[in-house]
């Protein structure tokens, strides 16, 4: 059997596709945080609560509606995505012209409060949330078995990566975003009602925290400390990628991944903290991040 320093390639492989599986994760709530720093300037730390209450939303619709895994995924967004406009428009948008420091610090006292809540209500026990029928089962790569539904979630979020990749970089409507973030009043003597554009690009970050939590809970257990668990290493990701870069946020997501995978294969002891070693290195080479722009 090939080996690579030791380890049988199969092996190698297999922790690299899992590994892969991780960074689709990393990808898609790194996005969703990139999207609103780099449109709006929030250091938006109640991301992670929003990918808890997506994946809360996803069991609860299921436990007490019937209502299963694919229109979770549309009914989640949904949901969480109004919980952002209610947040920006009752609180953030108050906070715009004062040092972004304030919007960290709510966002982060919001963090506590829905843990908080949702806590007191579920208890800190997971709750199961069942794979559905279509992606039951595993395919037999050669070198692993795969199951079908860790394959369905890295197709469906490099799908969502780059459709908003796309959108905000290369259409008319992500341009008009971007100037009416740097230059609200002109954009607003066009005809753009920026304030209304503001509130529904911290919609669609949350919306984005939403999908990686209804995608992440047939693999993970539904726990109200889900977020907080995960949004360290998301931010290190976005540090990492370059503070509001959306396509460094999603290679990075992604390239992260393999590198805990490869960790994991040659020393395990180290793949908690392998990203946050990386990140160290980078702000001392590159403190702008990978993809990020020098000031």
């Amino acid at each position: 059997m090939t080996e690579i320093f030791g380890i049988p390639l199969p092996a190698l492989l297999g922790q690299l596709l899992l590994g892969l599986v991780n960074g689709s994760f990393y990808a898609v709530l790194s996005l969703g945080l990139a999207v609103i720093f780099g449109l709006l300037g929030i250091v938006n730390f109640a991301h992670g609560a929003l990918y808890m209450i997506g994946a809360y939303v996803g069991w609860g619709a299921l436990e007490y509606f019937g209502i299963g895994y694919w229109w979770a995924l549309l009914l989640a967004p949904l949901l969480v995505g109004a919980l952002g406009v209610v947040v920006e428009r009752t609180m953030l948008k108050h906070l715009y012209k004062l040092d972004p420091i304030y919007g960290l610090l709510l966002t982060f006292g919001l963090a506590l409060i829905f843990e908080g809540v949702f806590r007191d209500r579920f208890g800190v026990s997971g709750q199961q949330y069942p794979v559905p029928d279509a992606l039951q089962g595993a395919t037999n790569l050669g070198f692993m078995i795969l199951p079908n539904y860790r394959g369905w979630v890295v197709l469906a979020s490099l799908v969502v990566c780059f459709a908003t990749w796309f959108v905000i970089e290369k259409t008319s409507l992500g341009a008009t975003l971007r100037a009416g973030t740097e230059n609200p009043k002109l954009v607003q003597a066009f005809g753009v009602n920026v304030p209304r554009m503001v509130t529904l690009t911290y919609a669609g970050g949350a919306a984005l925290a939403a999908v990686a939590g209804v995608l992440a809970a047939p693999v993970i257990q539904v726990t109200p400390l889900m977020g907080s668990n995960l949004i360290i290493v998301v931010f290190a990701v976005v540090v990492i990628g370059g503070m509001g870069s959306i396509l460094g946020s999603i290679l990075t997501g992604l390239g992260l991944g393999l590198v805990e995978g490869l960790t994991k294969v040659f020393y395990p002891e180290a793949s908690n903290i392998v990203v946050f070693v990386i990140m160290a290195i980078v702000l001392m080479v590159r403190p702008a991040g990978l993809f990020g722009k020098e000031k």
